[in-house]
């Protein structure tokens, strides 16, 4: 079955104004959200990533890194899920709680290669 990526994003600070009870409610709601998708055997990973790190670029003088905390908006997290679609992906997409309590959350749905044509390189997995 294809895999896809969600990757979760919103503004750096956008769960600051969420009381103990709503984040609460919410984590409650990821782990719901997450008991669903593990159910129906779609879920292969899902992890939140912490609002610190760098992103780095190489130059021709050398590197150049930027401290994620700098933009205004940044991934929060993912989900690596199976989907017999990109239309059935983004329907799971749809269903995540960080819609209900981030009004500035996004989250972009990608289809994992899993296999290179030209070669046909078949990329390690755990499922």
């Amino acid at each position: 079955m294809p895999e896809f990526m969600l990757y979760i994003r919103n503004a750096k600070d956008a769960k600051k104004s969420l009381t103990e009870d709503q984040h609460l409610a919410f984590i409650k709601q990821c782990e719901t959200y997450i008991g669903t998708l593990k159910s129906k055997n779609a879920l292969l990973a899902a992890q939140p990533i912490v609002r610190e790190g760098v992103v780095l670029k190489k130059t021709e003088g050398g590197w150049n890194e930027k401290d994620i905390a700098a933009d205004q908006e940044t991934q929060v997290g993912y989900y690596h899920i199976r989907a017999a679609s990109l239309e059935e992906a983004i329907q799971i997409a749809k269903e995540n709680p960080e819609f209900d309590y981030v009004p500035s959350a996004t989250i972009e749905v990608r289809p994992v290669k899993t296999k290179e044509m030209e070669t046909g390189f078949v990329y390690p997995t755990n499922s």
